[in-house]
């Protein structure tokens, strides 16, 4: 049996490594920082600044809210919203300021830099919007929402949704016409346009002043009645479960379908007007 000191490989092959005296571990640990003697003001939030425009951007809403409020509870509103009157009222300015528009003028007023933006600006945005609407957002709510939440949504977008594509179209056909009145009898191509933006422009207005509230009342009718029975929460089709042996809900199904289906058409024949106008507008740019 040996007696004396055994020598390890890494002393046998390196002496050195072998005499070193290593530290205690504790020695060597990197020094925790005290909670205590942390700045309390390095771990609050600081907002950039698409946060702090969001927040004042809600204070305008806030408050924009709160006068519709006010004007909801006025005597005008009510004349507004509870008779046809107001309504029709606008459709006849409306038909009178196109016919004013379709009358031929004597000068050509030149094309400036401002009312080309404002022309091309408000054609791509609805030409964009009716896209959007119609192939994009609709489809991709209805199959991944609840009936009810997607009714919900349809509430809230359907009236912006119109009143800003009747704006839009305004803006079209005035600066269209303002351009255009006095060639507007010497080729079919610029009256051909001017119908079809006209027409486009009085779709959309009818749709948003005599459509679109019905629909929006049937749509609310609709839910209370299918909440009590129980359904309308499937997603992507459409189940009336027991519903379907009700006659007074049948009826007022058959009331939303009907006004559904007709705001769906007109909807396709605006898309056709743009559509059309879109076709003349890429003419122009092939004849640059």
């Amino acid at each position: 049996m040996c007696v004396g000191k055994i020598v390890s490989d890494i002393e046998r092959t390196n002496p050195v490594i072998g005499k070193l005296e290593f530290k205690n571990v504790e020695q060597v640990r990197p020094q925790t920082e005290d909670p205590q003697s942390c700045n309390p003001d390095r771990g609050e939030y600081e907002q950039d600044i698409l946060g702090v425009s969001t927040k004042y951007v809600y204070y305008l809403f806030q408050v924009i809210k709160k006068l519709q409020q006010q004007f909801f509870k006025s005597n005008s509103y009510k004349i507004l919203r509870h008779t046809t009157q107001p309504a029709h009222f606008i459709t006849a300015v409306s038909v009178i300021f196109v016919a004013y528009l379709m009358m031929p003028g004597k000068t050509h007023p030149k094309m400036s830099l401002l009312w080309n933006l404002l022309y091309l600006g408000s054609f791509s945005a609805h030409f964009g919007a009716q896209i959007w609407m119609t192939f994009v957002s609709g489809l991709a709510l209805f199959f991944s929402l609840s009936r009810h939440t997607f009714g919900s949504v349809q509430q809230v977008l359907f009236p912006k949704y119109f009143l800003l594509n009747t704006v839009l179209s305004f803006i079209t056909l005035f600066v269209f016409m303002k351009t255009n009145n006095s060639v507007l009898l010497e080729s079919w191509e610029n009256l051909i346009q001017a119908l079809s933006i006209s027409l486009c422009f009085l779709v959309e207005l009818v749709v948003r002043l005599y459509f679109t509230p019905p629909l929006l009342r049937l749509i609310g009718i609709k839910h209370k009645i299918e909440k009590e029975a129980g359904v309308g929460l499937e997603v992507g089709k459409y189940d009336l479960g027991k519903l379907k042996d009700c006659p007074y809900y049948l009826k007022i199904h058959k009331s939303f379908r009907s006004i559904h289906m007709t705001i769906a058409i007109l909807n396709l024949v605006a898309m056709a007007c743009t559509t059309l106008h879109l076709y003349y507008l890429s003419q122009k740019l092939c004849s640059i």
